[in-house]
C-alpha cells in the first residue's frame, strides 16, 4: 500500500510517500480501506515536534517510533478479524485513530470497539474524515461548560478545525456565541450559527467592552493574561495550547486557589460513544465539517506546508482513493 511516512523529526519535507506492507487485522480488528483523511495540528506537532519535551519521551527521543501520521479517517471495511461481530466488509466507517496515527495511508487497522462508527449517511468520505479531531477537541472544552449558568461564550480562532467545532457545539448546547476570526471567515461563522462575529484584523477583541462566561482560545495564540478582562467574575479561560513556558499547565492549579477567574486545560479523551454521538449530530443536521482545501496523498508535503501557515479555514483533507 502507499503511505506518507517520516523517519526523522523535521520540516514538512521529511514526509514522503512510499510502498509499505498492507496491515493484517487481528482477531478483534477491522481492516479499513481509507478514502480520505486530514492533515491537522496534531500531525504537525508530532512531526516537528513542537512540544519535544512531552512528545519525544513517548514517541521516540531521537527518531519517531511510529512512521505514519494521520489521526482521523473515513473509508470502507475490507476485512474483519475472526472475533468481530458488529461490522462487516463493505461497511462505510469513520473515526479517530488518535495517538496511534496511521491514517495517512491506503489501509489501516482499528479495533472493533475503538473510536470508530458507521459513517453518517448524509456526508461524503471527505466530509466525514474532516469531523472527528476538531469535534473531539472542541467537545473536550464545551462539555465542561454548564450552559445553565454560563451562556456567553467567546471563541477565538473560530474559523479553524477546533474553532468551527466549538462554535457549533456551543450553539447546540444553547450558548450565545461570539466568534473571533479574520475578514474572510465572517460569513462562514455566521452560517455556522455564531450570534456575533468580530474581525480581529479590524478590531481588538479584548477591548470591545463585552464580557463572557467562557473564553475558548481554539488556536493557542492568545493567553489568559490577555483575555482575563473578557471574563466575568468566576469565568473560565480554555486554551488548546500549552502557552508560553507551558503556563496553561500550571495556571489551572494557581487559579484554582482563588475564587476569581479560572484557567482550565483538560486532557483530551475520546470514546466510541463520542464518535457515535458525532454521527448522530451530523445526521440530524446539527453539525457540518468545514473543508478548506483538498490534496491527493502524493501532495502530503504541500498539504502540511499549508496547514503550518496557520491560515487554514476548517480542515485540510487528503484524498487517498476515490
Amino acid at each position: 500500500m502507499k503511505a506518507a511516512v517520516y523517519d526523522r523529526y523535521g520540516p514538512p519535507e521529511v514526509l514522503h510517500v512510499k510502498e509499505m506492507p498492507k496491515p493484517t487485522p487481528r482477531a478483534n480488528e477491522v481492516l479499513i480501506r481509507i478514502r480520505a483523511t486530514t492533515v491537522n495540528r496534531t500531525d504537525c506537532g508530532f512531526r516537528k515536534p513542537e512540544y519535544g519535551f512531552i512528545i519525544r519521551p513517548l514517541h521516540g527521543l531521537f527518531r519517531p517510533r511510529k512512521h505514519i501520521l494521520g489521526s482521523e479517517l473515513s473509508g470502507e471495511i475490507e476485512a474483519v478479524g475472526q472475533d468481530v461481530k458488529t461490522l462487516v466488509p463493505g461497511d462505510e466507517v469513520f473515526g479517530l485513530t488518535a495517538s496511534n496515527f496511521g491514517a495517512h495511508a491506503e489501509y489501516a487497522c482499528m479495533p472493533e470497539d475503538g473510536t470508530l462508527a458507521k459513517k453518517p449517511t448524509n456526508v461524503s468520505h471527505e466530509e466525514a474524515a474532516a469531523v472527528c479531531d476538531g469535534l473531539m477537541l472542541g467537545m473536550n472544552y464545551v462539555k465542561r461548560i454548564d450552559f445553565r449558568t454560563a451562556k456567553e461564550i467567546l471563541v477565538y480562532g473560530a474559523s479553524g478545525s477546533i474553532g468551527t467545532a466549538c462554535v457549533q457545539l456551543a450553539k447546540y448546547y444553547g450558548g450565545a456565541v461570539t466568534a473571533v476570526c479574520s475578514t474572510k471567515s465572517l460569513d462562514l461563522l455566521r452560517s455556522l450559527g455564531a450570534d456575533r462575529v468580530i474581525d480581529y484584523t479590524a478590531t481588538d477583541f479584548t477591548k470591545t467592552g463585552q464580557v463572557y462566561d467562557v473564553v475558548i482560545d481554539a488556536v493557542g495564540k492568545s493567553s489568559f493574561f490577555r483575555c482575563k478582562g473578557l471574563l466575568k467574575p468566576g469565568g473560565v479561560y480554555f486554551s488548546t495550547d500549552l502557552g508560553f513556558l507551558g503556563q496553561n499547565l500550571w495556571l489551572p492549579l494557581l487559579t484554582a486557589i482563588f475564587h476569581g477567574r479560572k484557567v482550565r486545560f483538560p486532557v483530551p479523551k475520546v470514546t466510541k460513544e463520542d464518535i457515535v454521538f458525532f454521527k448522530e449530530l451530523i445526521e440530524a443536521g446539527r453539525y457540518r465539517a468545514v473543508i478548506d482545501r483538498r490534496y491527493p496523498l502524493d501532495q502530503i508535503v504541500e498539504a502540511t506546508r499549508y496547514v503550518e501557515t496557520g491560515q487554514k479555514t476548517g480542515n485540510v483533507v487528503l484524498v487517498v482513493s476515490s
